[in-house]
């Protein structure tokens, strides 16, 4: 049962899980039905609260990957974590959990603006980036964007067929993927961490006065925005988000 706390965003509803599927080995897409869901912005995230029936509940925050009324999360398990491993391996289609949301108004991009960006993701922090990949095709903008998504090895990589499929159909829409443990077979490139010369070449020049959203791990994002000043890119035109 829902309880609420107070109006607007901060009420807790109620969310059925309508559609789930793996993303990769170890994350789940969860796609949930909220009733009255007031809508979000791409880059927003949701509280989740989980109650046990002794009445013990914890509460974790999840980026919203969806671009339309329903509320989708990519979940990455974290092996001794209280929530994520229910999320992923026990939460059957037809469960309620509770909602609280959208929360976050920095970390959003709305497609109104017209200046090009530049998305770079580490691991699971794909999810809001892929809102605005989402809603920028949605609303049939014409914004370029660049996608620049860090991950361990090819297995990693969330929406994979989704990515390849949009960076193909979509001129606008440039998708470079680095990987730090396990290149594919016959890449050109060895593995290796994310640096200066990939987002030198793959980003947004800093003259092209992109707006930048890093989403990943805390010092994932704390390196790359340190990368994307280095190479003069105005801080403030650098928004993050970080887990961890």
């Amino acid at each position: 049962m829902a309880r609420a706390a107070v109006s607007g965003r901060l009420t807790w509803r109620v969310a059925t899980l309508a559609a789930a599927a793996d993303l990769t080995k170890s994350a789940r897409s969860l796609v949930f039905d909220v009733p009255d869901w007031p809508g979000h912005l791409p880059g927003q995230h949701v509280d989740v609260r989980l109650t046990a029936e002794d009445g013990y509940s914890v509460q974790r925050s999840y980026s919203i990957a969806s671009g339309s009324d329903r509320v989708e999360l990519a979940v990455q398990r974290v092996e001794d974590g209280e929530v994520s491993p229910y999320l992923c391996d026990v939460l059957p289609v037809g469960a309620q959990i509770e909602l609280r949301g959208p929360v976050g108004g920095w970390f959003v991009w709305r497609a109104s603006d017209q200046a090009p960006v530049t998305l770079v993701a580490g691991g699971s922090g794909i999810a809001p980036l892929m809102s605005m990949i989402r809603v920028r095709a949605a609303e049939g903008s014409r914004v370029p964007f660049r996608l620049v998504y860090s991950v361990r090895t090819p297995d990693d990589v969330m929406f994979a067929d989704e990515l390849v499929r949009r960076a193909r159909e979509d001129a606008g829409l440039d998708v470079r993927l680095v990987y730090t443990r396990q290149a594919p077979e016959g890449s050109p490139e060895p593995p290796g961490r994310l640096g200066v010369a990939t987002l030198n070449t793959h980003a947004w020049p800093a003259e092209f006065n992109p707006q930048c959203f890093v989403c990943g791990p805390t010092g994932f994002v704390e390196t790359v925005s340190d990368i994307l000043v280095a190479l003069g890119h105005d801080p403030r035109r650098v928004r993050t988000e970080r887990f961890g």
